[in-house]
């Protein structure tokens, strides 16, 4: 097992997130002796980051929590162009004032977790159009596309995966690597920022970077600069899925998209074999605590994922938020209740009493993709109305209702709720 010096890398290390570095040594020797200034950058393709994006923020959170200075990037200028790595097509083009609204919603996702100000280790939060949008396109090429080649780029996954699977990659996409690098670039002149961070699938684009600053500076006349990258591993379940993503959408971290009490059970139905990772990466429980959580075995690594979807729903909505999905949850499984914070739509009475065709909630409040679904589910006897299933597709009636509200399930995991209103 690696040692390392700084209670950085340490804490990364133990928890799970280090996959590669460029230059692990110098950076576990910098983050020993001094504050690092490290950044991650988030695209904003739409309003709320998800799940997916969770590890990312934690990085930053714990470089923070060791005395370091992050830096939250928000892609307005590279969101113009689009991330090709991963995708066969490509991103859809968004208006600037699409890009801008979009980050005024993925803003709030960085407060539960990181302390913004003036201070030596204080976050700050900055948008990359504030540079990009500026370069000339000529002088851009003149003084920072030398330092790209053809050949190198053609090697990066992002374009060598596209052209394997003989899906076309647009000029403008090819582009986006310059960019990014570019952003570090920017960021080490502005900020004095030396560390970039992301997921493995971003170490094309991170190494472009630090390369980049560093023969800037050879050509300047300068000191090397300690630049440095680091990576973490590919986020997916020990199913392979991939992590963030349901049958019913993304599993967004702002309350308005999706609830803390949806948010809460996401975590709660945790593959038992993930459990001991994802309380090492998402949760600031000591590690002699999450060891003795993890070594549970049986019916006790349900006690587990209840305290991991506990921890992370209070990091991200807050404790009493996170108690009321726990009570929630505990009230509709275990009690067979119907717990007031269910996710709900409301109905009216003059509605019920023409009937309301039985899918529409259903859908509505995402405990099915799609009425096709939904019919599936009722053939095997798991769609339910007030924990009964139902063997036909009916209408919801007035009979239906129960102290004013329709109690729906798909399954033993999936409950919403019709309130009756007027």
């Amino acid at each position: 097992m690696t040692i390392f010096r700084s209670d950085f890398l340490h804490v990364l290390n133990e928890r799970g997130f280090i996959h590669q570095s460029t230059h692990m040594e110098a950076l576990d020797e910098a983050a020993a002796n001094g504050v690092v200034t490290g950044y991650i950058g988030f695209d904003a393709t739409a309003d709320s980051l998800h799940a997916g994006s969770l590890i990312q923020i934690m990085m930053l959170y714990w470089l923070q929590q060791t005395g370091h200075k992050p830096i939250a990037l928000m892609g307005g200028g590279t969101t113009k162009i689009g991330d090709p790595s991963g995708k066969d097509t490509q991103r859809k083009m968004l208006s600037a004032a699409d890009i801008d609204q979009n980050i005024e919603g993925i803003k709030r996702a960085f407060d539960p977790f990181l302390t913004f100000g003036e201070g030596a280790s204080d976050a700050i939060m900055v948008n990359n159009d504030e540079w990009l949008s500026q370069l000339g396109y000529v002088d851009f090429l003149r003084d920072f596309g030398v330092h790209f080649t053809i050949n190198r780029m053609l090697t990066f996954d992002s374009v060598k995966l596209r052209l394997e699977r003989e899906q076309p990659m647009t000029f403008l996409e090819f582009n986006y690597m310059l960019m990014q690098a570019y952003d570090f670039y920017e960021l080490n002149e502005r900020y004095g920022c030396t560390l970039q961070m992301g997921g493995s699938d971003q170490w094309g684009n991170i190494v472009n970077g630090v390369e980049l600053c560093r023969r800037v500076a050879a050509v300047e006349g300068e000191k090397a600069r300690d630049v440095i990258g680091l990576t973490t591993p590919l986020l997916t379940t020990s199913s392979g899925k991939k992590m963030g993503k349901t049958e019913s959408g993304a599993v967004w971290l702002n309350a308005d998209r999706l609830s803390p009490y949806d948010y809460w059970q996401y975590w709660r139905n945790t593959e038992d074999a993930d459990v001991g990772l994802m309380l090492r990466r998402f949760t600031t429980l000591p590690m002699d605590e999450v060891r003795r959580l993890e070594a549970l075995e049986g019916a006790e690594i349900n006690e587990a994922k209840k305290v991991l979807a506990t921890e992370v729903t209070a990091l991200l909505h807050g404790r009493n938020a996170a108690q009321r999905a726990a009570d929630t949850a505990k009230q509709t499984f275990e009690q067979g209740g119907a717990a007031g914070d269910l996710p709900s739509v409301d109905v009216s009475t003059t509605a019920l009493a023409e009937g309301v065709p039985l899918l529409d909630p259903f859908t509505e409040l995402g405990l099915i993709a799609s009425k096709s679904e939904g019919r599936r589910h009722i053939k095997g006897n798991a769609l339910k109305v007030n924990d009964k299933p139902l063997g036909e597709e009916r209408p919801l009636s007035p009979d239906d209702v129960v102290d004013g509200q329709i109690k729906l399930s798909v399954g033993k995991k999936k409950h919403g709720l019709v309130k009756v209103v007027g």
